[in-house]
């Protein structure tokens, strides 16, 4: 029996879901080591907050560009930077998290260019989402509503694989279904409101977009599924 002695003992990250994951890594050392006092001075207590202010969506910000046709270049950047600054260290740490592992399932099929218009397309389709809400007012931050739409392109994967195998599809949705239920515990018992709207929009676009970028894309998945 033969082995690699000079192979990783851990399977390398994709480079397109590192170059997505260490923004964030960074925004979180920096603003932790300003609220730690190590950097900074007593007004680097505040970069978290200063943050959120620079790099976070208004759904009325965007409303607001829709109506009046405008679309000023700082503005139009918070549709890209939202998901890279998180309102608590927790909330960043779960965020990398699937991001790391959800993003290494899909790189692994995906072409490094599909990954990036599923992560980003599903944060613009989750904030156009937001936008169409009347009354929706939640801040747009952090990075749950790309990241569920890779979670869409990974259920996406399970979906196409069990309809090639003869499974039953629905066990593909099993994950989102969990999260879901999970956000819908957490806001009946902590007051979480619609903030559940932006992720399973995320999601749905993630899922919708995979049937373009997949390998092979459309014409792919529907020759698997007629092989049924």
């Amino acid at each position: 029996m033969s082995s690699d002695l000079n192979a990783s003992p851990v399977n390398p990250l994709p480079p397109v879901v590192w170059a997505l994951a260490l923004p964030m890594i960074a925004m979180e050392v920096v603003v932790q080591a300003g609220a730690s006092g190590l950097v900074g001075g007593p007004a680097a207590v505040g970069w978290r907050l200063d943050a959120v202010q620079m790099f976070a969506l208004a759904p009325e910000m965007l409303r607001e560009m829709w109506r009046l046709g405008e679309w000023p270049a700082a503005l139009v950047m918070r549709l890209f930077t939202y998901p890279f600054v998180h309102a608590t260290f927790t909330h960043a740490l779960f965020v990398i998290v699937i991001l790391l592992a959800l993003g290494k399932m899909v790189a692994e099929v995906f072409r490094w260019w599909a990954v990036l218009v599923v992560f980003f397309g599903a944060g613009l389709g989750a904030a156009a989402v937001v936008a169409l809400i009347p009354g929706y007012g939640i801040p747009m931050v952090g990075g749950y509503p790309p990241v569920y739409g890779l979670i869409g392109a990974f259920t996406f994967l399970l979906w196409v694989r069990l309809a090639g195998s003869g499974g039953r599809q629905y066990r593909a949705f099993s994950l989102i279904g969990m999260l879901l239920v999970i956000q819908l515990v957490f806001g009946l018992l902590f007051g979480g409101g619609l903030g559940w709207v932006p992720d399973l929009a995320g999601f749905a676009w993630g899922f919708g977009l995979s049937f373009l970028v997949a390998p092979g894309g459309w014409g792919a998945v529907m020759a698997r599924l007629r092989r049924r």
